[in-house]
């Protein structure tokens, strides 16, 4: 056998467990923080905040009695509170006997109902609010596009380009540059240029007009590369340019994607052109279920290849507030797409393969963190808003099950009986081994 060819897969092994640890860890700590400070602020005392389950490798006790730990198992965590039977909860009726009625009123049990509702409620609400604030803060970073259109950073690209950074699009092939932000017209002038290796490009450049060559605006140039798509598993690398398809050259995006959609699901040879060089790649599209605008889902080949122009338009300062405005509104359409994708695997719509388990998700941890600080940072963001939301299905031993408890509470004046409660979570807890063993069922046979 020869160890040095396992290296680059071990040595990928390895990234891809470190980048799941790391974004399982960000939004485990948040979720059970959200848990801790909101039942210290409703006068709940927290015996425990652990991070990882199993042998303690590291913990210290504060002023207020909590130990705080870091356990050997990064896959998870809790906060036990006091009066709790154990890290999922229950009354742990021994100790709640032996305490007065204000020391009672200190635990999760003795507390009054809003206490315990606000707590439980806290841990997916504080992972909805951490990817707020990161897509708020990846706003403000990238800033919005200026009007007129105005050329940033220019990608290598393999054909003439006579553009330079700072240059302001007037016209291309004589055809007026709408503002971007009107998105529909933009698109339209990108839908009408001929699809060809140079084009005519009109722009404005210390405040002279001039008229230079450059390549076709959107070239199948991948910007991004979905993890775990056919493209991944090819080695294709952000800014790598198809220049031919099975021979055929091709200049634009569309004619990748005519050409992917047209395959039939057979394989393709592509050549590209990556650090000055060309190289041959084959790779398989696979039939990938898209959420539409309706709400529901259309079946396409892909290969999982987001494209751009060859340049990155240049950008100014958005402001917090409107930041924040789209952090939320992209946190909603994550969490809109998330329960459309679950309806349509329930009715059969689409396959059940677009549910991943613990391995696909930290093959996607690895390959986004391969991509970039921010390519990890924003899937820390979505995974997040994923957790949340599983967080509140109602579903006994889950946040969302818990208020259900005390919702029928609020409503019958007392909560449901020990009995009651020792069956509901023996078949939340049967429900919920039984999402992450078909779960993990797709990871291991889906294609």
């Amino acid at each position: 056998m020869d160890i040095a060819a396992l290296l680059p897969q071990f040595g990928g092994l390895i990234w891809t467990i470190l980048a799941f640890v790391v974004a399982l860890s960000v939004i485990v700590a948040i979720h059970e923080y959200g848990h801790y400070i909101v039942g210290r602020w409703s006068g709940i005392d927290a015996d425990v905040f652990s991070l990882g389950f199993g042998p303690v490798i590291f913990s210290r006790v504060d002023k207020r009695g909590t130990k705080w730990q870091f356990a050997l198992l990064p896959l998870g965590g809790f906060v036990k509170f006091k009066g709790d039977s154990n890290a999922s909860g229950g009354k742990d009726d021994e100790v709640m006997s032996e305490l007065s009625s204000a020391e009672k009123r200190r635990t999760m049990n003795g507390a009054p109902l809003w206490a315990r509702a606000a707590t439980v409620a806290a841990g997916p609400i504080f992972n909805f609010a951490l990817s707020i604030l990161i897509f708020t803060g990846v706003f403000m970073f990238q800033g919005t596009i200026t009007d007129p259109v105005k050329v940033g950073e220019l990608r290598a690209v393999p054909s003439q380009n006579e553009l330079q950074a700072g240059d302001v699009l007037l016209a291309i092939d004589g055809r007026d540059v709408p503002p971007f932000s009107e998105p529909e017209r933009f698109r339209a002038l990108l839908e009408d240029l001929p699809e060809q290796e140079h084009l005519t490009y009109t722009v404005l450049r210390d405040d002279e007009e001039l008229t230079v060559q450059g390549p076709y605006a959107y070239p199948p140039v991948a910007t991004r590369i979905v993890p775990r798509s056919a493209a991944d598993d090819a080695g294709f690398k952000r800014g790598d340019i198809i220049t031919t398809v099975n021979g055929a050259p091709i200049y634009a995006f569309d004619q990748l994607r005519e050409a992917v959609e047209g395959s039939g699901g057979a394989t393709l040879d592509l050549t590209v052109w990556r650090d000055g060089g060309l190289r041959d790649l084959q790779l398989t599209p696979r039939r990938t279920d898209e959420p539409q605008a309706d709400g529901g889902f259309q079946t396409q080949y892909r290969i999982g290849i987001a494209g751009g122009m060859f340049f990155e338009p240049a950008t100014e300062f958005q402001g917090p507030w409107p930041a924040f405005v789209s952090g939320i509104e992209q946190t909603g359409r994550i969490i809109e797409g998330s329960l459309s994708g679950l309806y349509h695997i329930i009715t059969g719509a689409i396959s059940t393969c677009n549910l991943s388990g613990p391995i696909g998700i930290a093959e996607t941890s690895g390959s986004m963190a391969s991509q970039g600080t921010q390519s990890f940072i924003l899937f820390i963001a979505m995974l997040s808003t994923a957790v949340g939301l599983l967080n509140l299905f109602p579903i006994p031993v889950l946040d969302g099950g818990h208020l259900v408890f005390h919702a029928y509470e609020a409503v019958t004046g007392k909560p449901p009986s020990d009995r009651a409660l020792r069956v509901l979570m023996g078949v939340g807890l049967t429900m919920l081994l039984s999402l992450m063993v078909f779960a993990l069922t797709n990871d291991l046979f889906c294609p």
